[in-house]
């Protein structure tokens, strides 16, 4: 393969989500073990370990690791980081503790085969072994931890539970046990399914639901952990809430409530109130290049929720819809806010006697504001749906006339300017430019660059374009 088209292939890995590239990774891993073709499998498992892990020097196979071989079933669900698990979700965290407890109390027998069997693999290379091994102790483990999960009456439950590790990280042995049980269900369910939903209407819809019918995937432990594997292929996968609709025959909350699908609503706005965090905290360290995508996302989430769905404002649903709908509103507002004076502040025109010979305008501060323009202008594009829209169509609109005013006027003080502070001025002007292209266009920008370059060389300025 070219390095062309090796680089198109990194870049289209590394535009999946997390829980596909894990998804890919685990099925060309199984294909490696199972002795097919692996060619293909193994080009592009590492281009995926690249990208998942960061790093362009050669790891070690991951298939050399105990814990990682034991809970690949787990990889489409575990979250990582301190954000709050939900349903159809394990904690990446929560699986060394488990594996420590296997060693120590749960399965110490299994779990010490296992490790011995893989030492012996990997000196003789017999890799078609490891997928044997590795289902023994999966079956195993999953009994254990069940057994362990499950509250028995006159048995001192708590305290078994304690010696695995702290109370958040116990609430995940349920799910780790039941999806390590329905490995083969959940493992069916994901290759029946096509790899990617662009469209999720009725023709999809009704055969995702036929896969899905399986009783074992139809329990309340194991259901959202098969909702979460559908959503992973979902263009939008806020349309999950749409099988809810259906199963309901109604778009009454009440009605999709009263299903066992209902848990998809919840599913969607969990993951909608995880997005809107994370579009908190990107706007607050001023990191904005994912958040035209984010903002997008959130956008057509909370358009499908309140079109798709009957809610009430009083209901749980409808409440935690509307929270994220304000956490949204200002997150994004306070920073709309500020745009417009830290704009006056670079592009204000100075008296000469003001402006030192070492005046500069700071270029890391113009990068900075340019972004933040074009954060407004994208906030435009969504501003309704997310109640933002009158301070997003005001702030956009003032910024609109102060900068074209403002770039006129620094293009005039070039002609007559006083020499020492020349300098400054193009800065100024370099800056105002920068914005015109971001709120105008590139062909007002380079009228205006015109502009400036003929005022400078004392010609007459060109006419000004209207602006867009």
């Amino acid at each position: 393969m070219s390095q062309t088209s090796t680089e198109r292939l990194r870049e289209y890995l590394a535009q999946l989500p997390p829980q596909s590239q894990a998804l890919l990774m685990r099925e060309f891993e199984r294909a490696i073990e199972r002795g097919e073709d692996t060619t293909v499998a193994n080009f592009v498992l590492g281009q995926l370990r690249k990208i998942v892990r960061g790093a362009e020097d050669d790891v070690r196979p991951r298939t050399d690791d105990p814990v990682r071989l034991l809970f690949r079933p787990l990889e489409p669900f575990l979250l990582d980081g301190n954000v709050a698990a939900r349903p159809g979700q394990i904690r990446r965290a929560s699986l060394s503790l488990v594996w420590q407890w296997l060693l120590r109390d749960g399965a110490p027998d299994q779990a010490r085969a296992f490790e011995a069997a893989l030492v012996e693999i990997r000196e003789t290379g017999a890799t078609h072994k490891v997928e044997p091994a590795v289902r023994k102790l999966q079956l195993a483990t999953a009994e254990a931890v069940l057994r362990l999960a499950t509250p028995v009456p006159g048995k001192d439950t708590q305290r078994a539970l304690a010696r695995v590790g702290p109370p958040e990280f116990v609430e995940d042995l349920l799910s780790i046990g039941s999806v390590m049980r329905a490995r083969e269900a959940l493992d069916t369910l994901g290759s029946r399914i096509p790899s990617f939903l662009r469209v999720f209407g009725e023709p999809q819809m009704a055969s995702v639901s036929d896969v899905l019918n399986v009783p074992s995937l139809q329990t309340p432990q194991l259901l959202p952990f098969a909702l979460s594997l559908v959503m992973q292929k979902l263009s939008e996968p806020w349309q999950i809430i749409r099988l809810a609709i259906k199963m309901a025959a109604s778009d009454d909350e009440v009605r999709v409530a009263a299903t066992p699908y209902g848990i998809a609503v919840s599913i969607a706005l969990h993951d909608l109130s995880v997005l809107a965090a994370s579009l908190r905290v990107d706007i607050r360290r001023g990191r904005f290049e994912d958040v035209a995508e984010h903002l997008k996302a959130l956008h057509d989430g909370v358009r499908g929720l309140r079109t798709e769905l009957d809610l009430r404002n009083d209901s749980a649903w409808g409440r935690h819809l509307a929270a994220i709908r304000a956490d949204i509103s200002n997150a994004v507002q306070s920073e709309i806010d500020s745009v417009p004076g830290r704009v006056r502040r670079l592009l204000r025109q100075r008296p000469d006697k003001e402006i030192s010979s070492a005046a500069r305008v700071d270029s890391t501060e113009v990068d900075e504001v340019a972004a933040l323009i074009d954060f407004v202008a994208v906030c435009r594009t969504y501003a309704s749906e997310l109640a933002i829209n009158e301070v997003t169509l005001r702030t956009y609109s003032d910024l609109q006339h102060y900068v074209e005013q403002s770039t006129e006027a620094l293009v005039e003080s070039l002609r007559s300017g006083d020499l020492r502070t020349r300098g400054y001025r193009q800065m100024q002007v370099s800056a105002a430019i920068r914005f015109c292209e971001v709120l105008f266009g590139q062909d007002y920008a380079s009228l205006m660059t015109r502009a400036a370059e003929n005022a400078l060389t004392g010609e007459r300025k060109p006419s000004r374009a209207g602006a867009t």
